[in-house]
């Protein structure tokens, strides 16, 4: 072997030695037992409708806080959705909740005094915009739900401030186009074509409270087109936050028939307050990340949380101890 191809060797064997050190290293750190004394005290966690995926996710988080911080009391408290969720965390009736990003954006541009205080904590995974009618309905767009009995969720849900959009770059107007109905995910699936055409609703992949009946294939989706997504933008202001997706056809198999269904998603913010402790907020960071795989078991959508996305709280600044834990495991 001629020394040139020594010396490569060689240094092969040393990156790679680097590497698996680094790997090593990252692994004890993961499985490796927390030795600080956690923070306790009592917290207010502001989620959503008893059938959503906000509050399935703050059950299992509740659970995972118990394990790691048992000092810690954690009290649930459901609410219409993320609209309501800000306004809680804001004015100081929560300390942390789960809001879609369009709703902390449209939030901060209508009251800026309170909206001040809003800081993030994650990015968690994305809600997907899904528009459910009959299996034999006639509506094959949103254009066809003029004059419809379509449900568009709670009056402070993060389901109506999306709806009321879409539907307007429709050019239906949400009040007097259709015939509105403020049933939820709890309530809208059941009552479809039993005083309901349509319902909007904006979830994770898959919503529980859909499942059911799409596996019964009771339901079939409405495809949302880019380019009403690109209306959308129009707008102006918190439409930033949305984006053209599909529903993969896995969502709900008996409904799509094997097909991807076109639609537009947002992101998901875990929100709290300046003046929440940077302590506690690091340890409720870092639990959050490292029990993705326990509530992702569960919750499906929350297997995407990772910690090279979590960091991306736009349109919040990072709150202190949440960034404290992110600068403690960058790489």
């Amino acid at each position: 072997m001629s020394p040139t191809l020594s010396r490569l060797g060689r240094r092969r064997a040393l990156r790679g030695a680097a590497a698996a050190v680094v790997a090593l290293g990252l692994l004890l750190w993961w499985l490796a037992p927390w030795s600080e004394q956690p923070p306790g005290g009592a917290i207010t966690v502001s989620t959503g409708t008893r059938a959503g995926v906000y509050q399935k996710y703050g059950e299992l988080l509740r659970s995972s806080l118990g394990k790691h911080m048992p000092d810690l009391e954690v009290r649930l408290e459901t609410s219409d959705g993320s609209q309501e969720n800000v306004r809680r965390v804001a004015t100081g009736q929560a300390d942390f909740a789960i809001a879609a990003a369009d709703a902390v954006e449209t939030y901060r541009l209508h009251h800026r005094s309170d909206a001040g205080r809003l800081r993030g904590v994650a990015r968690l995974y994305d809600d997907y915009v899904q528009l459910a009618v009959a299996p034999d309905s006639g509506i094959r767009s949103v254009e066809d739900l003029r004059g419809k009995r379509v449900a568009i969720g709670p009056p402070k849900s993060g389901v109506r401030l999306i709806a009321n959009r879409v539907l307007t770059a429709a050019g239906i107007d949400p009040e007097t186009g259709i015939r509105p109905s403020s049933d939820g995910i709890d309530t809208g699936p059941g009552r479809l074509g039993h005083g309901l055409d349509a319902f909007f609703w904006s979830g994770g992949l898959p919503t529980d409270g859909l499942k059911t009946f799409a596996e019964q294939s009771a339901l079939r989706f409405v495809p949302i087109e880019a380019d009403l997504v690109a209306k959308l933008h129009e707008q102006g202001g918190a439409t930033r936050h949305y984006r053209a997706t599909s529903m993969p056809e896995s969502a709900y198999p008996g409904s799509q028939l094997g097909s991807a269904v076109p639609t537009m998603a947002v992101s998901n913010l875990l929100i709290t307050r300046t003046d929440v402790d940077p302590e506690l907020t690091e340890w409720l960071t870092r639990i959050v990340l490292r029990s993705r795989d326990n509530i992702g078991a569960h919750v499906h959508s929350a297997q995407l949380v990772d910690v090279r996305t979590a960091i991306y709280t736009d349109p919040l600044r990072l709150h202190d101890g949440a960034r404290r834990y992110y600068r403690s495991v960058k790489p």
